[in-house]
């Protein structure tokens, strides 16, 4: 892998400038009205694309409007509900005990900060920052989900292959007021032109900022 002559951490603030150019509507793409709806829809979003979590959802946030309404369920109308979801048995699972134990210790309050929103059924560390950040717009951590590990690796931002540790090393690079953003902006890029497979390198945004990248000149 090729290191481009400015150092890591003048590369991500240029990384930063450019991709807020290129998407400056970046936001997360899972459709909510409330931090419940965004702790529910983020639950369900593993393994699967924002697109077929929102088609789900915008049936399901009409059936089920509290906490209580999602712990109280019979599991398998819940399971059936949504079954057109990967690991939906499981999903479902875990959304009944994350509801119950948000009524049992916050009074069905989505809670606001990380080490309670981990004690949740079904909640880790990614899901917890995107809560944070794009409910209540606290930014707290940096989402690490498919499409922003790639990307730190292929910048060069993070060696690492845990997301826990990507995190970490994004967290020393990106000052903290973007935190929430970065992910978002390394999300977007991901799907639009980093893709997994043949990366658009050529219309790139970051491609002389990109030790990964296929030069054109």
């Amino acid at each position: 892998m090729r290191e481009p002559a400015k150092s890591k951490a003048a590369r991500t603030i240029e990384v930063i400038n450019r991709l807020a150019k290129a998407y400056p509507e970046a936001q997360c793409e899972l459709n909510f009205a409330n931090p419940l709806e965004l702790l529910i829809a983020t639950i369900l979003s593993a393994r699967c694309t924002d697109r077929q979590v929102n088609v789900v959802t915008a049936r399901l946030f009409k059936k089920y409007r509290s906490p209580d309404d999602y712990a109280q369920s019979d599991p398998s109308d819940l399971e059936l509900d949504l079954k057109s979801l990967g690991l939906y048995r499981n999903k479902a699972k875990s959304i009944q005990s994350c509801c119950r134990r948000l009524i049992e210790l916050h009074g069905g309050q989505v809670p606001r900060t990380a080490a309670e929103l981990m004690q949740l059924g079904g909640v880790g560390r990614k899901t917890a920052n995107v809560v944070l950040g794009n409910a209540f717009n606290i930014n707290d951590g940096i989402a690490v989900d498919t499409h922003v590990a790639r990307l730190a690796g292929r910048l060069g931002l993070s060696a690492h292959k845990l997301p826990e540790k990507i995190e970490a090393d994004l967290k020393k690079l990106v000052p903290q007021e973007k935190w929430t953003l970065f992910s978002h902006w390394l999300i977007w890029h991901g799907r639009r032109r980093c893709y997994a497979r043949h990366p658009d390198c050529l219309h790139c945004e970051v491609n002389d900022l990109c030790p990964s990248a296929f030069r054109f000149d």
